[in-house]
């Protein structure tokens, strides 16, 4: 059918599908040539050809050279696995990390879960902003994605990083200062690998994100929290532990840090530097939700300027986060031995996906993109702050920016979290965000829940049984 929505050979392979699938062409059965397919159809021999490769393709045609094509034998279908009910999570005894991400990352799960995963939702980006850089690339490279890409990353989009990073003051040269990387956690994995050996200290925020605990324990490294206020770790503390342990790393948020959304001051941005130096670590700056600050936070890379300081990004967060781009700006002493083992672990990272990066950011679309996402999540944030608050939770500091809000839900939030767990409800639980994993009352909560009616009752059944739920997010009795 020429007119058809279908593609003439989609038709045909379909048609010789549903043959095989309901035995009209049992196995072993040798399907016409592909001149007398043609002949038979009314379609050409290459049309005849991709629908026979695409049968093969899903393993129901057999290729035999010199023979023809063939109907394979189908074994018989896989035993099925029983779902997990669509009400549970099934929350083990003991909530940990690994149950958190498997359960971000399960195939039922949906937007706007309180504890899901620093992802907004598709309707909040920009879809097709990416989609047609997506195509524009695939107009314009053609035959130079069969090869490998630079092992620093593709070279026009380090220069639009290292440009964008010298309008705030970080002076990152394209070639000896800046690495691409898969993600912000490929390049926290770098550092980790290149610069912590068994029985090293890492000093880490607490409370903090929780996967790159997990990390550095798998390298046998000692973890020690240092305690997060709304301006920055409690630096009279971090001066003693630094004294004491002598550690090699410490790993910090300084704009808009998660879980809390606070932003490091100036003063505490000065003091931790001056630590630095007189104990002799290196600050991995994570700068991954830096896009959802409106403005004007405390970097630390641009007062050190890159000797003490290596400073990680990317764009998954703000474009899509199937984009796993991130980036890492450092020393060039440092940054070259991030390259060699970046290269040692997996040559280079995927140029298509910085190419694409590189035409968002230079069709200057960005910023303006950047600007939206950021009023909503902030329109976001308040309404949710305001429908804890109304559940009955404390906010003890407001964010100043972010997707995320760190509330006290008054009783152990680990048993919380199964509870909610048994309703289908996902909540991140506080003792998580703790590289000590003490129990705690806080939990995390993303801001995409804000429009989920459904979830918000789950939440009222958790705090406040017997109120009711409007459209806005706002709780009555």
């Amino acid at each position: 059918m020429r007119q058809a929505d279908a593609t003439l050979v989609a038709q045909l392979a379909e048609g010789l599908a549903r043959r095989i699938d309901e035995q009209g062409l049992r196995p072993g059965t040798r399907l016409p040539s592909i001149r007398k397919m043609a002949e038979q159809s009314g379609v050409s021999r290459f049309t005849v050809v991709e629908a026979y490769d695409r049968l093969v393709a899903r393993g129901l045609v057999q290729s035999r050279r010199g023979a023809g094509f063939f109907v394979r034998a189908r074994s018989g279908p896989l035993a099925a696995v029983a779902p997990a009910p669509a009400h549970t999570l099934a929350a083990p005894a003991r909530v940990d990390v690994a149950w958190l991400l498997r359960s971000m990352f399960r195939e039922t799960s949906v937007h706007g879960m309180p504890g899901g995963a620093g992802l907004l939702p598709p309707d909040w980006l920009d879809p097709e902003m990416v989609a047609g850089a997506v195509r524009a690339v695939g107009r314009s490279v053609r035959g130079q994605l069969v090869s490998y890409g630079h092992p620093q990353g593709f070279l026009p989009l380090r220069q639009q990083i290292a440009a964008s990073l010298q309008g705030e003051g970080v002076p990152a040269h394209p070639e000896r200062n800046l690495l691409t990387t898969n993600g912000v956690t490929h390049a926290l994995d770098l550092i980790a690998r290149h610069l912590v050996k068994p029985g090293d200290t890492v000093l880490v925020e607490d409370p903090a994100w929780f996967l790159i605990f997990g990390r550095l324990a798998a390298f046998g490294t000692r973890l020690i929290g240092v305690p997060r206020g709304p301006d920055g770790p409690d630096t009279a503390l971090l001066d003693r532990l630094a004294a004491e342990h002598k550690p090699k790393l410490f790993i910090i948020n300084s704009a808009v840090h998660n879980p809390t959304g606070h932003t490091l001051s100036a003063g505490i941005a000065y003091d931790i530097l001056r630590i630095a130096e007189r104990h002799d670590f290196l600050v991995v700056e994570d700068d991954t939700y830096g896009d959802l600050h409106p403005g004007g936070a405390m970097k630390l890379a641009v007062l050190d300027r890159l000797r003490r300081v290596i400073l990680v990004s990317g764009y998954s967060k703000m474009l899509a986060a199937s984009l796993r781009v991130g980036y890492v700006a450092a020393h060039p002493d440092i940054l070259q031995k991030l390259a060699d083992l970046k290269m040692l672990a997996g040559l280079t990272s995927p140029e298509l996906g910085e190419r694409v990066i590189h035409r968002v950011l230079m069709e200057g679309q960005y910023r303006r993109h950047a600007e939206r996402v950021r009023a909503r999540v902030d329109e976001a944030r308040r309404r949710c702050v305001q429908g804890l608050t109304a559940l009955g939770l404390t906010v003890p500091r407001e964010p100043h920016a972010g997707m995320f809000v760190w509330a006290d839900c008054g009783r152990d939030s680990e048993v919380l979290a199964r509870e909610a767990a048994d309703q289908g409800l996902l909540l991140a639980p506080g003792t998580l965000f703790s590289p000590s994993q003490a129990p705690s009352s806080m939990v995390r909560f993303s801001v995409t829940m804000v429009d989920h009616n459904d979830i918000w009752a789950k939440l009222e059944k958790l705090f406040m049984p017997g109120l009711s739920c409007n459209n806005n997010g706002q709780h009555s009795t």
